[in-house]
Order: C-alpha cells, then structure tokens, then sequence
C-alpha cells in the first residue's frame, strides 16, 4: 500500500488547514493509501516532524497550509526522492497557485495528489535554506513586514491594504546587485528573485519565470512617482507590469542583493536582513500535483 505522511498547520487560514486534512483524509482512504498524520505545534516542531517523516520514504509528503508550511515541507523534501503535495489552506498559497490546485477544497486537492503525476521542478537556495516562489527585497518586502503584522483581514485584501499604508513613507532604494558575477548599482522600488511567478496571494511580480527553466527571475522595478506605483500596482495581478518602461527583468543562475536596511521575505517567511546570494537549484524537488 503507498503510504502519505500528512503534516498540517492547524491554524492556518483560521482553522482552515484542520478542516481541510479532514476532508482529504477519506479520499486517500478510499484510494487505498496509508497515512500518518502529523501536527506541529510551531514552526520548529513541524520542521522536525518533516525531516524526520521524509528520512523514512513516504510515497509523499503532503503539507496542509499556507506557503509558510509549504516552505517547511520544501527544506524536508529538497534533494530528496520523496515528491511534496500539497493542501493549499493559507492566505497567499502562491506555490499551490503555480500547479493550479483547488483552494479551500480539501478532498479536491487530495484527488490531484492521488491522480497527478510527478512534476520535476527548481527550486532557490539562500544559503542551505530554500523557497519555491518569489524572493521580496525592496518595497514588496516593506509590504510584507506590514501585512504579516496586520490581523485583519485576511487574503489579498491584506496585502493590498498595507501597499496603501507604505505607499505614503516609502522611497526608492539604493542597490548593489551581483547578476552571475557581474556588479551594478541601481535605484529601484523593489528587487525581487522568482523562481516562481508570483507572490502574495497571486501577484505576478515575476511574470514569465519558469518552474523548470534552471534561472531565477531577477525583476526590478526602478523608480515612480506615488501615483504612477498606485495605477501600476493592479497590473501585477495579471502581469500586465512587464510591458511598463521602469520593469526591467535579468535571467540569472545566481544572483546578491545589498540593500541597507531591507528584510528579505520568501515564500511569505522571512530569511533575514540584506545582503542575500540567491542560487538556482535545478530540479530540486519533485511536485506530486
């Protein structure tokens, strides 16, 4: 019998991730799946609980949350042959986005981990810390550190209403940049690393990036007025940004970023202060989606 080790955050998306594992629970039932389930109390716990489930070679690692969880079942299974699947039950589920699962439905997302075949993809390392989606360093991430604060309300509407809030006090950011060697100070709104697409509950802040492509995604947005950043920031949701003068994309195998001051985020969680050496893994891990 193939064997799924279920790891959730329970409190994800207000109880959302619980009331998700439940439902998918039958399914893999039915599909004559053995699971363990397991619940970790804090992040430190259900890292634990991961490294040690994927030592003994599930068929599958299923995480039930947001990116956050995503982002721990990533560091478990990197490297390794046993695939991640994924319940997407958080507020952003941008990694979940880029596979087009279901949200919110839990026996719907279980039947894709069952049905779906393995997908190779790349993933980014800082260090030997990894993350599927987008690296923020700039004003995305002064967004970030602002939402993550905020307790209402929840999804996208959250990120959209920081942006407002920061959109006020913020400035263009002075950077040194390292693309594949090469050094280039810039003044930019934001610099953000995708191996992925997009970030913060479906903003395709690196519209183009490929899951597969073995390069990360460098994106800059160089500086606008307050205005122009306010009637740009809606054309994130479909990429539509690329095509504006001051978007300027470069397609790397590594790249550093120095900014005094910026926190980077990835994956919503925060991997610390610039400067930052983004490296591409290709196909670091496996999806079972």
């Amino acid at each position: 019998m193939p064997r799924a080790v279920i790891l959730t955050n329970p409190t994800a998306g207000k109880g959302r991730g619980a009331r998700m594992r439940d439902e998918a629970l039958p399914r893999f039932h039915g599909a004559g799946w053995r699971t363990t389930v397991l619940t970790g109390r804090d992040a430190d716990e259900s890292a634990h609980l991961a490294h040690v489930a994927v030592a003994e070679r599930p068929d599958v690692l299923v995480v039930c949350g947001g990116d956050g969880m995503v982002n721990i079942g990533l560091q478990a299974v990197a490297g390794t042959p046993v695939p991640i699947g994924i319940l997407p039950a958080g507020t952003g589920n941008d990694f979940a986005r880029y596979f087009d699962l279901p949200l919110g439905d839990g026996a719907a997302a279980a039947a894709r981990i069952l049905e779906g075949s393995r997908r190779t993809v790349d993933l980014a390392r800082i260090g030997e810390r990894y993350f599927g989606g987008v690296l923020a360093a700039g004003f995305d991430a002064v967004v970030n550190e602002r939402a993550n604060r905020m307790r209402w309300p929840r999804g996208q509407l959250r990120y959209s209403l920081a942006t407002l809030a920061e959109l006020r006090v913020f400035r263009p950011l002075r950077y040194l940049l390292e693309l594949d060697g090469v050094e280039r100070q810039v003044e930019a709104m934001l610099v953000a690393v995708g191996n992925g697409p997009s970030f913060g509950g479906g903003l395709r802040i690196a519209h183009g990036a490929e899951l597969d492509d073995g390069l990360l995604d460098v994106v800059l947005i160089k500086p606008l007025s307050r205005r122009e950043l306010v009637r740009t920031y809606p054309l994130l949701f479909d990429g539509r940004h690329v095509s504006h003068p001051q978007f300027e994309r470069h397609r790397v195998r590594r790249v550093s970023v120095a900014c005094p001051g910026i926190v980077g985020y990835a994956d919503g969680e925060r991997f610390g202060p610039l400067p930052l050496t983004v490296e591409s893994v290709p196909a670091g891990v496996q999806v079972r989606a």
